[in-house]
């Protein structure tokens, strides 16, 4: 029975584990968001809350400790300098899960993890995989031939 162990193993050894989760929490601090699987967010999140809860403190001790997990001194910079004092207000739940669906090629859960105040432009699909019609599709190709031949003709080619 696995009674009060709450770890999540995600498939690895104890120190893939801890390297994995620690390059997560320092993609999330240097991206504002990750896209990742379900599973990962949910093990990633408690370790960006705690490090987030020693940026707030700004002790050299805690500045240390979170070098100590996170081993990147630029993202510690940053997670102190700029993340800490934007959420000095806030008590806890820095961050949130958004699910996104299904992975297309194994159907792993899918997750954004970012930071709850973070101000970012949300990334729009493009318009080309937009399936267009038959119609909109000739148009479009008679144009760029029109075009390349105009061009042809100019000396551009």
């Amino acid at each position: 029975m696995r009674h009060q162990k709450k770890t999540v193993k995600l498939g690895r050894t104890a120190s893939h584990r801890k390297a994995l989760l620690a390059n997560q929490v320092c993609s999330l601090i240097e991206h504002q968001r990750i896209r990742t699987t379900l599973a990962k967010a949910k093990a990633a999140r408690p370790l960006a809350e705690r490090m987030v809860t020693l940026g707030k403190r700004g002790s050299l001790h805690a500045r240390r400790t979170a070098f100590a997990v996170l081993r990147q001194k630029d993202a510690v910079k940053k997670l102190f300098d700029e993340i800490a004092p934007r959420t000095a207000d806030r008590h806890g739940g820095y961050t949130r899960i958004v699910k996104l669906g299904q992975r297309k090629s194994d159907s792993a859960p899918i997750a954004y993890l970012e930071w709850v105040d973070a101000a970012f432009a949300v990334d729009e699909e493009p318009e080309s995989k937009a399936r267009k019609s038959k119609k909109e599709r000739d148009q479009a190709s008679a144009g760029e031939r029109k075009s390349k031949k105009a061009a042809a003709t100019s000396g551009k080619y």
